[in-house]
């Protein structure tokens, strides 16, 4: 008769998320998940398989996360162009319970140049990011906050690669003063 399993596979799923975000890939050992999930060893593989197979399913709840976290800060805005400062706002501002930086960033410069399935995982993560700006563009080009003459997918690119460089800076010493800024600057390409 099987076992039932002693933890909640959500949970701990979490804290590997967390601690690979932190550490990255190459510096976290199997040990270091262990001890940081709180499970065993022969628990990890069973539940998750492998160290990369528990890593592809980190970035899978990172993607899901992420996303639900920018659609909600989007759909506070009672603007396009106050949902595309909630995401910003959130960006630099996310709380002191989140690693500093993107998971999927750390992800794309680590692993993404030798691994299909991470530089897949990565792009995958970024085109959701993108079409979610891309739409918040067209509802304010729709509501005549921004001219049509924005191309929304361009537009969307340039926001987006802004991000990735905010939450590049934001591991750093950067103030949060400065990454406002960029954002600030960012947005302001939308009213030209």
């Amino acid at each position: 008769m099987a076992r039932s399993k002693e933890f909640d596979e959500s949970v701990v799923l979490h804290k590997a998320m967390l601690l690979f975000w932190e550490q990255g890939y190459e510096k976290t050992s199997l040990q270091d998940l262990v001890e940081h999930m709180g499970i065993h060893r022969r628990s990890l593989y069973d539940t998750f398989g492998d160290k990369h197979s528990l890593y592809l399913k980190a970035l899978d709840r990172y993607g899901d996360l992420m996303s639900a976290a920018l659609k909600s800060e989007a759909s506070r805005g009672n603007s396009a162009r106050q949902a595309l400062r909630f995401i910003f706002d959130f960006m630099i501002e996310k709380g002191d319970d989140m690693p500093l930086g993107c998971l999927f960033v750390n992800s794309a410069i680590e692993l993404a140049p030798t691994d299909e399935q991470i530089d897949g995982k990565t792009s995958q993560g970024f085109q959701g990011e993108e079409q979610l700006i891309a739409d918040i563009i067209r509802r304010g080009q729709q509501s005549g906050e921004w001219g049509a003459h924005h191309d929304p997918e361009l537009v969307a690119e340039s926001l987006h690669n802004s991000l990735v460089g905010i939450r590049v800076l934001g591991r750093t010493s950067a103030g949060k003063e400065k990454l406002h800024r960029i954002a600030d600057a960012s947005l302001a390409a939308l009213d030209k």
